[in-house]
Formats: structure tokens, sequence, C-alpha cells
């Protein structure tokens, strides 16, 4: 005769694992995306991380609603705030005051505020650009190359050490340096903006390669795909309904990681002057005019320098969090 259900003190003598197993049920029922937006949400640092990521995107789309309202013109001189012997600010503290937030720059007295704001649409605009000609291409090549495998995946891998291998800043301030003024119908800077979009989304596409051929080289042995390969499916079909949706998870997790990396080359590209042209302003180019001045104007360096750690390290914090979140073996 079997024991009945209710047997007191039951609970008391319930084994760890019982209990483990019965926390875990709240799962049940939900899609993958709301367990993994679950755990998400639990992560705290994650979450500053990604609120910080969307304060900045924000700020990008509404910089000039933002200037205007707090700010000036980010390419607007201000003499009067400007000493005319000593070429800094004539106010303490760099010249920071309710008009002028983070003061302004020496010599030219312009509004670092403003132009901190401006300069996040340039690099938020090339990092994420550039991250999505990176995982387009990526990921084309990393699950062709694991998919089919053979000499395919030999000439593809051979393709991605050669890319890896590749001098890219030497090449970047190479060639940035002697485009023209106008080519594909463009010119200016929206003409360097598309070259360095190209030139970093194109020659970072074997990292995300390497982690796709990776995930698809264990994908494709699994029973759905043998499955589909019986009930006589095409490789087309396969790779794009079987494999392609099983590839989200790192897909999205590695473009995250990957949009910090290409911030930080476009701000290193402006720092060497071989980014975007000045006047407009960039946080590289920022911090490059600052070197002559970070005794006399420590604001005009440390702005630009903050403004650059704290959307790479948002980026990375968010991308550690949601790699946590999307992984099946990670425990809660």
């Amino acid at each position: 005769m079997t024991a009945p259900l209710d047997v007191p003190g039951a609970a008391e003598t319930a084994q760890p694992e019982a209990v483990a197993a019965l926390a875990k049920s709240s799962d049940r029922g939900r899609s993958l995306g709301q367990i993994a937006w679950m755990r998400l949400r639990k992560d705290k640092v994650a979450m500053i991380g990604a609120g910080f990521v969307v304060f900045m995107a924000l700020v990008a789309i509404f910089a000039p609603l933002i200037v205007r309202f707090l700010g000036h013109p980010p390419n607007e001189w201000n003499q009067e705030m400007i000493d005319p012997i000593l070429s800094t600010a004539n106010q303490p503290w760099g010249g920071i005051s309710p008009d002028y937030l983070l003061g302004v720059e020496p010599v030219t007295g312009r509004d670092i505020f403003s132009r901190i704001v401006y300069g996040a649409r340039i690099s938020m605009l090339i990092g994420f650009l550039a991250t999505l000609v990176s995982v387009v291409i990526g990921t084309v090549m990393g699950i062709i190359a694991g998919y089919f495998g053979g000499w395919v995946d030999a000439v593809i891998s051979r393709l991605m050490d050669i890319f890896l291998a590749f001098p890219l800043l030497l090449f970047a301030m190479a060639l940035v340096g002697v485009i023209p003024d106008a080519a594909f119908g463009l010119q200016g800077n929206g003409l360097r903006i598309a070259i360095l979009v190209f030139i970093i989304g194109f020659f970072n596409w074997p990292y995300i390669g390497r982690i796709i051929r990776g995930q698809t080289l264990s994908l494709r042995e699994r029973e759905f795909v043998e499955a589909s390969r019986s009930l006589g499916a095409g490789n087309f079909y396969i790779l794009r309904k079987e494999l392609l949706p099983n590839l989200f998870a790192p897909i999205l997790v590695y473009a995250t990681l990957l949009i910090p990396t290409n911030i930080l080359f476009e701000a290193a590209l402006s720092f060497l002057g071989v980014g975007v042209e000045p006047p407009t302003p960039t946080w590289g180019g920022m911090l490059s005019e600052a070197v002559d001045y970070y005794n006399a104007a420590p604001n005009f360096m440390l702005a630009p320098g903050l403004a650059i750690f704290l959307t790479v390290l948002a980026f990375n914090l968010f991308g550690d969090g949601l790699r946590d979140a999307l992984d099946p073996r990670t425990q809660s």
C-alpha cells in the first residue's frame, strides 16, 4: 500500500533535490525568451548596464533637443569665456556653471557638454552599423563553414586567419587618410563615416564568424537537423529554418560585446586624426585635442574619457548578463 500524500512531516523530510525541482517548476509553460528575460531582470548589474546603453542611445537620437535646452551649439566659439592671456576658461573649474554643465574648451570656448552629446551620435552610429556589418558577414560565413565542412570549411577558416592577422589599424589609417573628397555619391564626413563603418565591420567579422562556426558544428549533428534532412529538406531550408533560429542567442550576445570594441576603435582613429573631420565633435577627437591642456583644463580630457569608459563598460556589463541569461547551462 502506498503512503498517503498528506503525511504529516513530509515537508520536513523532503530531499533538497526535490525542493530545487519544485522551485524550478515555475518556469514551466514559459517560452525560452520569457525565461531568459526573467533571469536577465534578476541581474541588477546587467540591467544597470542596459539602462545606461538605452540612455546613451536616447542622448544620441535627441542630441539637438538636449543641446537646445541644456547647452550651446557644439561648434559655437564663446570667446567671452576664455582668458585672453592663458587661453583657458576665465571661470573656476574649467568654466563649469549652470550655463556650461561640463565647462568650456580652452582657446575656443566651445561647450564641452554639447560636444559630448553630439559626439555620442558618431560613436553610437559607427559602433552599431559596423557591428551590423560584422554580424551579417560573420553569421553567413560561419554557418556555411560549420554546416558544409570539408574544403568549404577549410577555405573560410583560412580566410578568417588572414583577416585576424591583418594590421587593421594601419590599414584604416592609410585608407582613411587618402580617401577623396567625394565618392559613391557621398562627400565630407558622410563619406568618412561610411568608410569607417566598412573598414571596422568588414575586417572584424572573423571574431563572430568563429563563434558561429563552432556553434553550427555542434548543431548540425542534433536530432532535429537529422530529422529535417531525412524528410527531404534542402540545405538552404535547414540553414534558414533549423540552424539560424538556434544561433540567435549567441549572435545577439556577441554582437552586444562587439559594439564597445568598435566604439573604442572609432575613438582610436579619431584620436589619431584619421576619423571624422573636425569641427564635427567626436569623443576620440576631443581626447586628442585635450592632450595639450590636461594640466590647465583637466575637465576637457575627463569628460570624453568618462563618456567612452562608461559607454564601453555598460555594453560589456549588459553583454555579460545577456550571455548568462541566454545560456541554459548557467545556474540562476
